[in-house]
């Protein structure tokens, strides 16, 4: 069930009228079996699944607050907890890929084909929930939040819809208190209920007129055949909107999980910030895939040792991290080497920077000019990075590399050949259109200025004209039809 779909439209709507008349004390009930039926529409069978993450961290948890004093017994309770739904995600997930990689390594050593290769399903959104189920098993080992004794109450908090399948990956000390005092939300305030339709509403935005129109000139360019017809500038343009395509695709489907959580009275947490506006690796870390990005801080980064052991240390632990999170984004080494190129960008990062603070000086970093240089630098590094994670091999990888590093044909943007992409000239204007709007709604995050509050300040009138005015334009500009097809969500394969 997507999110930009009229099956999805259909059950939100059924969803809030139970959510809005049911008496208060059975919300969260109807809210679990909303969220089941959701994940069930992808494939039922499924349901175990996470009906079994689900339970494994819920007595995992109810162990861990109960043996206080055990601590010898509680270490095994986490361990046997994090191993279980490692299991299931390794098996679902990667299985598949270390076979095949077994299977080559054999076939080089000329011992053949040996392995038969089961035909293995990923299930929608696993990683996601997987990484939610452990991070409440480890928070409530370290004590930072308290057991959920309702196990209904805690099966909603791993399945609540809007985040379940593609995150934000939310933490048990911020959901969990929402979920428990459901009773209080006042569900017919009409500014909330507002301001999560014009969070849902730009989500729609992103998704449907800017990252479905650009999926059309990537998935051209970079087709696995006859991408090596495509040459220098052209390939540059692809990848620059591929940059683009899994910006309003993800943070797409992010700003719509927030808005439709808000408009039931939840607050999800914010899992990007204006991320190519970022002035070094580091800080489109901070900003992309926020919650992504804590969850390896605080549950791996920091258990490693942080940079607490020494800088050598330190960078054996910042690229550990990366390399995981690479193989966490996908079943490929194509991956793994994405997330090894953000590691070793963010260790040369963190090398060089006492240098560059020692003989550049903070006036050179301070000024305009340097700041504007270093957002564009990071953001070609980022998407020179993003090329590797699009392709289809590591071998594309350098092939495309090749591509646009070793031609210089800057006569493309002038000679029409742009619109003989999959999108022509009427198209391209709409994606341009769409790309500049984004760029102001950045560039509000960068000023603090929430564009959502701003409009909400205003008369009523004015906010549903908004409203109206932002379902006329996703209706008439988003993509449709059997010409350019609405792409599934690019996170939830992962």
């Amino acid at each position: 069930m997507l999110f930009h779909s009229l099956q999805f439209l259909i059950f939100f709507i059924i969803t809030l009228l139970g959510y809005f008349f049911l008496p208060k004390k059975v919300r969260y009930l109807w809210l679990l079996v909303a969220s089941y039926y959701f994940y069930a529409s992808w494939n039922v069978k499924y349901l175990a699944l996470l009906f079994s993450s689900t339970l494994v961290s819920y007595l995992a948890g109810v162990f861990l607050q109960k043996w206080q004093e055990r601590e010898k017994a509680r270490r095994w309770i986490l361990a046997l907890a994090i191993f279980l739904n490692l299991s299931l995600l390794c098996y679902f997930k990667y299985f598949g890929f270390l076979a095949q990689t077994l299977q080559k390594m054999l076939s080089l050593l000329g011992r053949g084909e040996l392995i038969s290769l089961p035909d293995i399903l990923l299930p929608m959104g696993i990683s996601f929930y997987l990484f939610q189920s452990m991070g409440y098993a480890v928070d409530v080992y370290r004590g930072t939040v308290p057991a959920e004794k309702n196990f209904f109450r805690y099966a909603l908090f791993l399945s609540f819809f809007p985040q379940l399948v593609a995150g934000p990956i939310e933490r048990a000390e911020r959901l969990l208190p929402q979920l428990r005092n459901m009773e209080e939300i006042n569900v017919w305030d009409s500014k909330r209920i507002q301001k999560g339709a014009l969070i849902m509403l730009y989500g729609y935005f992103m998704k449907m007129i800017i990252a479905d129109r650009a999926a059309v000139i990537v998935d051209t360019v970079f087709d696995p055949i006859t991408y090596v017809n495509y040459l220098g500038l052209t390939t540059w343009v692809a990848a620059i909107l591929f940059s683009i395509q899994i910006y309003c695709d993800f943070a797409g489907y992010t700003y719509i999980a927030i808005g439709a959580a808000k408009v039931m009275g939840f607050d999800l947490i914010q899992n990007f910030h204006a991320p190519y506006l970022s002035r070094s690796i580091k800080e489109f870390w901070d900003r992309w895939h926020i919650s992504l990005s804590k969850w390896f801080r605080d549950y791996l980064y920091f258990p490693l040792g942080g940079s607490r052991k020494g800088k050598l240390r330190k960078f054996i632990n910042i690229m550990i991290v990366f390399l995981l999170s690479g193989l966490w984004h996908g079943a490929g080494w194509h991956f793994v080497f994405w997330g090894g190129m953000h590691g070793a960008l963010r260790i040369l990062e963190e090398w060089l920077s006492p240098a560059c603070n020692k003989y550049l000086g903070k006036w050179f970093q301070d000024s305009f000019a340097v700041r504007f240089l270093r957002r564009i630098v990071t953001f070609l590094l980022v998407t020179m990075a993003w090329v590797a994670f699009r392709a289809s091999s590591i071998r594309q990888t350098f092939d495309l590399w090749k591509s646009m590093l070793g031609t210089f044909n800057p006569w493309v943007l002038f000679d029409q050949s742009l619109y003989g992409l999959g999108l022509d000239e009427k198209e391209v204007r709409v994606l341009l259109i769409g790309i500049a709007f984004m760029i102001l709604v950045d560039l509000s995050l960068q000023w603090k200025k929430n564009l959502a509050d701003a409009i909400l300040r205003q008369p009523i009138w004015f906010r549903w004209l908004v409203l109206y005015v932002g379902i006329a334009v996703i209706l008439i500009f988003g993509v449709y039809g059997a010409q350019y097809d609405a792409a599934d969500f690019i996170y939830f394969q992962f």
